[in-house]
């Protein structure tokens, strides 16, 4: 699903944001089951292979949560993670709790994952065809 859909970068973009948003709940002491069945599907939609993980050095016992650098880095990673749900046209709950939990971790408001999944989810009435994240992270910045 998810190659048919997008270019090798922004597959590679979504896949590290999806394994930064894993290692995240991994070092917490209990995850709840349902989300870990919410990380399980998202890795499933990702169509995750043993070679993307180790391509991107995902040994499970070293797998480590990485703060993105800078506050457009952050909102790109909590932008694929939003992306990514809404690949398959069906939002659960948990997906956008998972969500906002990341997005809480990288020191943004629950809200913001709402404000994406609305500018994402309307991008082709908006008749935004080619997607530019990084411009598109910056403009939805500067109206924050």
């Amino acid at each position: 699903m998810l190659r048919a859909q997008l270019t090798p970068d922004q597959q590679a973009a979504i896949k590290n944001s999806y394994l930064n948003v894993v290692s995240l709940f991994l070092e917490q002491a209990s995850i709840k089951g349902e989300y870990v069945r919410c990380l399980l599907k998202w890795g499933f939609q990702l169509d995750l292979s043993p070679a993307d993980l180790k391509h991107n050095h995902a040994d499970f016992d070293k797998l480590r949560f990485q703060q993105p650098e800078d506050k457009v880095q952050k909102l790109e990673s909590i932008y694929h993670l939003v992306y990514m749900i809404n690949l398959d046209k069906v939002v659960e709950d948990v997906e956008l709790e998972v969500a906002s939990v990341y997005a809480k971790t990288l020191g943004f408001r629950e809200n913001v994952v709402t404000e994406l999944f609305k500018s994402i989810a309307t991008a082709k009435d908006d008749g935004t065809l080619v997607r530019d994240v990084r411009q598109e992270v910056i403009d939805f910045l500067s109206m924050q």
